[in-house]
């Protein structure tokens, strides 16, 4: 038996569905929102939100990570605020129409691998924003993206994302959390509870599995709240801690995942980074209670 490696291993199909999915949602969301309003990121607007997930003469995000799947992965790994504000600066000034379809550009691009590109490459390491990765998970990593930004379109006046975005997003946040802690030599595990359900990963030093958990059930090291939640957690789009005080989330056997706490050190700036890092400190904190009001560093 091979090397297992998440989600890559449910194939094409599985993650071309939820990515594209992912990708359709956005962009029907964007299609209704003014672009000009102001979101809940200082300092971006929608437009810089769609400008950053586009693809543009000077931004081939799919093409890149191909490129670097055929050639060895070699290279540093990009850093995310940087490429962010070189993008967003050099199209502050492109019409909506020019922002929509460099979306839709970067939709078709991830639909072209899918169709065209050899099934050979979704297992093949890519260097990503987090290290290198399956390609395969790097495309999923799209849906997750999409997810969070969604989310970040309702302060524009956009509808939340369909639940099932909000579930593909899960599901790419927990396989490169399980890719990050068998790079790291970690054997582990964890998964994200939602009421209407989850994804957990078992991760070891040879690889890592990746499977959906039924609504309102866990086993072992858990975070449990809303989708919504812990996507927004993840990103560091709300601080957990007052979350965990109002038992909106709930992190189970802390022990076990501070276990994974060595991947935050590895990749200071992960998805789920603050999570690990509510953990860490809800042991190491005064009383090491759960729910007592701690700072965040």
């Amino acid at each position: 038996m091979g090397r297992q490696q998440g989600m890559s291993d449910a194939g094409r199909e599985e993650v071309g569905a939820r990515v594209l999915s992912a990708w359709d949602a956005f962009i029907a969301a964007a299609e209704r929102v003014e672009l000009s309003r102001p979101s809940r990121l200082p300092g971006w607007r929608a437009h810089e939100i769609c400008v950053h997930l586009g693809c543009w003469d000077d931004h081939t995000a799919m093409a890149d990570l191909i490129a670097s799947a055929r050639t060895g992965a070699t290279g540093a790994q990009p850093d995310p605020d940087a490429v962010n504000a070189r993008v967003t600066a050099a199209h502050a000034g492109a019409t909506r129409a020019d922002v929509l379809d460099a979306l839709r550009r970067n939709r078709d691009a991830t639909a072209r691998y899918l169709a065209e590109e050899p099934v050979e490459l979704d297992t093949t390491p890519t260097v990503s924003v987090v290290g290198r990765v399956p390609l395969l998970s790097v495309v999923l990593g799209q849906a997750y993206e999409l997810a969070v930004h969604g989310l970040d379109l309702v302060s524009c006046g956009a509808e939340p994302p369909p639940p099932e975005v909000l579930q593909s997003g899960l599901a790419a946040l927990t396989d490169v959390t399980g890719a990050l802690a068998t790079s790291c030599g970690i054997t582990g595990e964890v998964t994200l509870a939602t009421p209407d359900g989850g994804w957990s990963f078992a991760a070891d030093p040879q690889g890592w599995v990746v499977r959906p958990v039924p609504g309102g059930t866990h086993e072992g090291p858990a975070v449990e709240a809303s989708a919504e939640l812990l996507l927004d957690a993840a990103a560091g789009r709300t601080n957990p801690v007052p979350a965990v005080a109002r038992r909106q989330l709930k992190v189970h056997d802390v022990g076990g995942l501070l276990v994974l706490a060595p991947i935050v050190q590895k990749v200071p700036g992960i998805p789920g980074g603050p999570i690990l890092q509510l953990a860490a400190r809800t042991v190491g904190g005064a009383g090491g209670v759960l729910g007592r009001l701690l700072r965040r560093g």
